[in-house]
């Protein structure tokens, strides 16, 4: 794993940046690696709960669902502003554009983005000629929940 910090001095507004293998290993590096990032920034554990669910789930399927960017990584970026987190994976792309999965109740799979659509105040795709984006937006106000 490949970490490239966006700024020289580590604030608590700075953001992050590191590529990681195209694996199933990754998602648990990346969790880590975010998770010991933002404890350091005194981000509520709360938020920090959150971001690890979701990063895990846009790293899981990027992994299952699209391809490896050119250099057969993911790029995975979060920052932090005024207490709010922003994460963001970019693969190769895939055959069709990620989007929440209908509710069932018995497929053993497909809940990701909603998951991430659960816990985010905002998420979403971009889309360019070098591949796409998942985003989310965490501890900043909610439309969907009351806490």
């Amino acid at each position: 794993m490949r970490s490239v910090p966006s700024s020289p001095r580590r604030s608590s507004d700075s953001a992050r940046t590191i590529r990681v293998p195209w694996r199933a290993t990754s998602v648990s590096k990346v969790r880590r690696t975010l998770v010991e990032d933002l404890e350091s920034r005194d981000v509520p554990t709360v938020v920090v709960d959150e971001a690890e669910i979701v990063v895990s789930e846009l790293v899981s399927n990027a992994i299952r669902h699209a391809r490896a960017l050119s250099d057969g990584n993911l790029r995975v970026h979060w920052k932090v502003k005024a207490g709010v987190v922003e994460v963001e994976v970019t693969d190769g792309g895939s055959e069709s554009s990620p989007r929440p999965a209908p509710r069932t109740i018995w497929a053993p799979s497909g809940r990701g983005l909603r998951i991430v659509r659960s816990l985010a105040h905002e998420w979403g795709v971009t889309e360019d000629r070098n591949g796409t984006t998942v985003w989310a937006s965490l501890g900043g106000p909610s439309r969907r929940r009351s806490h």
